[in-house]
């Protein structure tokens, strides 16, 4: 199997974590200004990256229209709907904020065949629906609220942001993506916290608050490194469809720290997503041996 295919299931398990765990930080911090912390971090531990790694070269030789593609993917991927995101979180259960994250596959799917030229096959098709199906079926129950919508809309831009990246994944590494995207995405969010005036929660921070968003932080640079590292060899609609597999970590942490059991209906749920997720994926033909 491709190397990028093991680098977007580590990415679907590193998302069903962190959406389980931000759901208890957005509690205890304002859902913007925990967005701006985590994003800033990110960026920060990005470009430590690309310095310790020896692509500063990259950075310092890219085109104007390079840097215009770098600032679109932070407004569109790295800001607006990360505040959209973690608002709706907030609003609505962290199963309902999974559901429709996980939706993405289907408008990534779109997009990539206008765009990119990526077939949308009879199989794709197939899995997708076992996909959705499977995934309904584990969450149990959905509440399309107001936070159900915010996480949507969320989920329409990361899909627009993960199709152009795709795109710019051709000319430039995974880390000079992943940290444009961060860096302009934080930028943009700390005008939005200087307008709402939320930039001043920084000094009402607690221990409990500083090491939340660390932690997460964490989460968040593994989950870019693995998914735009992984993104560069594997077509879009494909990886987005190997998301969907966070759903089963998520819910099932859920079970294990909550009062729930699993249901009948919610095993039939896991069985279907791995089922689909096995449809959707295109692995790679052998090559023939070197004789």
């Amino acid at each position: 199997m491709q190397r990028g295919y093991y680098l977007v299931f580590g990415t679907a398990v590193i998302s069903g974590i962190s959406i389980f765990l931000n759901k208890f930080a957005v509690k205890c911090l304002d859902p913007y200004f925990f967005t701006f912390s985590k994003n800033v971090l990110v960026a920060v531990f990005l470009f430590s990256m690309l310095l310790l790694m020896g692509e500063w070269a990259e950075l310092k030789a890219l085109k104007f229209k390079q840097w215009l593609q770098l600032i679109i993917i932070g407004l569109v991927g790295g800001s607006v709907p990360f505040l959209m995101f973690f608002k709706g979180l907030q609003l609505t259960s962290a199963a309902t904020a999974s559901f429709m994250h996980k939706t993405m596959f289907i408008y990534v799917a779109v997009l990539a065949a206008v765009f990119l030229k990526e077939k949308i096959s009879r199989r794709f098709l197939v899995g997708a629906l076992l996909l959705l199906l499977g995934n309904y079926l584990l969450v149990k129950s959905l509440g399309f609220d107001a936070g159900a919508l915010l996480v949507f809309g969320a989920t329409l831009l990361w899909a627009v942001e993960n199709v152009i990246s795709k795109y710019v994944l051709k000319d430039l590494s995974s880390r000079v993506v992943a940290f444009g995207r961060m860096f302009f995405g934080s930028l943009f969010i700390i005008v939005f916290l200087a307008v709402n005036g939320s930039i001043s929660q920084i000094l009402s921070l607690s221990v409990s608050h500083v090491e939340w968003v660390l932690f997460t932080s964490i989460l968040l640079l593994l989950y870019v490194t693995t998914w735009y590292e992984g993104l560069r060899t594997i077509d879009v609609s494909t990886a987005t469809c190997i998301l969907l597999l966070g759903s089963v970590i998520t819910t099932g942490l859920q079970f294990a720290f909550g009062d729930a059991t699993p249901t009948i209906a919610q095993a039939i749920g896991v069985v279907l997503l791995i089922a689909g997720v096995v449809a959707t994926v295109k692995l790679p033909s052998k090559q023939p041996a070197l004789t």
